[in-house]
């Protein structure tokens, strides 16, 4: 299994689940530091330049994703509770450069979970939306498909060994 992406409406949630072929320790790495997440968090020609990282509970990524054109899609992501190479919870938003949220795109709770079995790491996503609606304005912008691509890069970077 490489990837699974499904919609829970009635609980306003998507469940992402996807597969590494690496340690659990250099997935966490990729998923938790900014030179990394730089490397594979936009999917191509995009490309992620992070502003800020502070990676600990209470702590927020700040970043854009720049189009080839030269547009900023800034974003947000508020962590609220991390446990060491086992699970994080964040809010993610899009926003301004300053990390104020742009309230017109729905904001994201992700719980991240990590787990290893043999030379592989499987990261299970469960992504929570106050509303219903919320849920398919996020797939209408793209998410499933801009995602998929950005794993995609993820698997090369750690194919690669960073």
């Amino acid at each position: 299994m490489k990837l699974a992406f499904t919609k829970d409406l009635s609980n306003k949630k998507l469940h992402i689940t996807r597969q590494f072929q690496a340690s659990k320790e250099m997935v966490w790495k990729a998923w938790t530091t900014a030179e990394l997440l730089d490397q594979w968090w936009a999917p191509r020609p995009y490309q992620t330049v992070t502003k800020s990282l502070d990676f600990k509970e209470g702590g927020f990524w700040l970043y854009h994703m720049l189009s080839p054109e030269g547009d900023k899609h800034w974003c947000r992501l508020d962590y609220l509770s991390i446990v060491a190479e086992d699970h994080y919870t964040a809010i993610d938003a899009f926003c301004d450069e300053d990390g104020n949220p742009n309230s017109d795109i729905p904001q994201m709770t992700w719980k991240n979970t990590f787990t290893e079995k043999g030379a592989k790491t499987t990261v299970t996503i469960q992504i929570s939306f106050e509303k219903e609606e919320d849920i398919q304005k996020i797939i209408d912008l793209g998410f499933k498909e801009g995602f998929t691509a950005a794993l995609e890069n993820l698997d090369e970077l750690l194919g690669n060994g960073f």
